[in-house]
């Protein structure tokens, strides 16, 4: 069966969240507006309590909005349950955080094919064995996540996110653990294997070369997106925004 085409992959609407406080209901997004086509790479960036990773969470499913609309890969999230969220993730988002998390108990290989199996996949163990192969890692298959380097550890969890060939892939600050060296090999690895699927990426970064590899720059602050910085004018306007 062939797969569903949206214009957008993500559409935020008038999105607000507000979480409580001891000092009383504080707003975290403040009626964000935002299209991302299918295939585009977009960065957000700003200073650290701007919102970036709400606004990542929220868009993965793994956090609710207060009000607004948030629509991925066709799916209005406000009318799904846990477990239908849970499925929408595995089947269409993939998702690098910062810190990794991977199950240490649980060798590479195994990692990798956790959300494949979620899914009844056929063949979970083969699909992660090539995943891990596509991002150098195929004689590392039966280590543990102790037994593995940073750099090591985020390329597998980037295995993990892509096995499945998500329409999306979110990544929060995949570079925040690494040296400037790993962290580069690690982004030409995703940029290249985005390249190769088609797509969506969605990057949050305080990396402005990184940032300046993206379609569309987002700069954000306050729970707001203040300026949208095209590929063409964010060598100039990103010094000074983030």
């Amino acid at each position: 069966m062939a797969s569903k085409s949206f214009q957008f992959a993500i559409e935020l609407k008038d999105l607000f969240v507000t979480l409580p406080s001891r000092a009383g209901p504080v707003q975290i997004l403040r009626g964000v507006n935002l299209a991302i086509q299918e295939g585009e790479a977009v960065a957000v960036v700003g200073p650290s309590g701007s919102g970036k990773t709400t606004l990542m969470m929220v868009t993965a499913g793994l956090e609710r909005a207060s009000s607004g609309e948030v629509i991925v890969a066709g799916e209005e999230l406000g009318g799904l349950d846990e477990d239908q969220l849970a499925l929408l993730r595995a089947r269409n988002v993939g998702i690098v955080f910062q810190s990794f998390h991977l199950v240490p108990s649980m060798t590479a290989l195994e990692n990798v094919a956790l959300p494949l199996e979620f899914l009844g996949d056929g063949d979970p163990f083969g699909r992660a064995a090539n995943a891990l192969a596509s991002v150098g890692l195929a004689r590392r298959e039966d280590h543990f996540p102790a037994q593995l380097s940073g750099g090591e550890q985020q390329r597998v969890a980037m295995a993990r996110a892509l096995a499945p060939d998500p329409k999306i892939i979110l990544a929060d600050e995949p570079t925040g653990n690494l040296d400037g060296r790993t962290g580069t090999q690690v982004m030409d690895l995703l940029f290249d294997l985005k390249a190769r699927t088609g797509a969506t990426l969605v990057l949050i970064t305080h990396d402005q070369d990184l940032a300046r590899r993206c379609g569309r720059v987002l700069h954000m602050n306050d729970g707001r997106i203040e300026d949208e910085v095209p590929r063409a004018r964010s060598r100039r306007k990103l010094a000074a925004k983030v």
